[in-house]
């Protein structure tokens, strides 16, 4: 069974995301660690790039949640975050074909956070998540 969607009554539609995702009663679960712009040798890619990073980061979560035998369409939430939301809201449109390509029209519902700083220096963006597998 899918994860399903929903949307308060009179809301309008979000892009980009679900407002709230029901995970099927049975399905198991997986928590997806906070994934930075690594390569499997835990090195930095897309220095000074946000676009860059966000795809590696965005890859290595699904690349996480595929080696727990789930897809993309498996993730029920994910909170990105970043130093610079104005970087973020600036990359949008490319973001959107990152997203497109990495993961597909599945919207998990999601939170944006800016923070001061994230653990590995050099890094913009960092993306954490949970998947439902049914």
């Amino acid at each position: 069974m899918p994860l399903e969607t929903v949307n308060p009554f009179g809301w309008k539609s979000p892009k980009g995301y679900s407002n709230a995702v029901v995970v099927p009663a049975g399905a198991k679960l997986v928590f997806l660690a906070g994934q930075i712009a690594w390569d499997a040798d835990e090195k930095l890619v897309g220095a000074g790039n946000f676009a860059q990073q966000f795809d590696r980061a965005l890859s290595n979560v699904v690349d996480a949640l595929r080696a727990a035998g789930g897809r993309p369409d498996h993730l029920a939430s994910l909170t990105i975050f970043v130093v610079d939301a104005a970087q973020y809201r600036a990359a949008t449109g490319e973001l959107g074909s990152i997203w497109k390509r990495v993961v597909g029209r599945h919207y998990p519902a999601m939170a944006l956070v800016q923070v001061a700083a994230l653990l590995e220096p050099g890094a913009l963006v960092e993306i954490q998540g949970v998947a439902a597998i049914s």
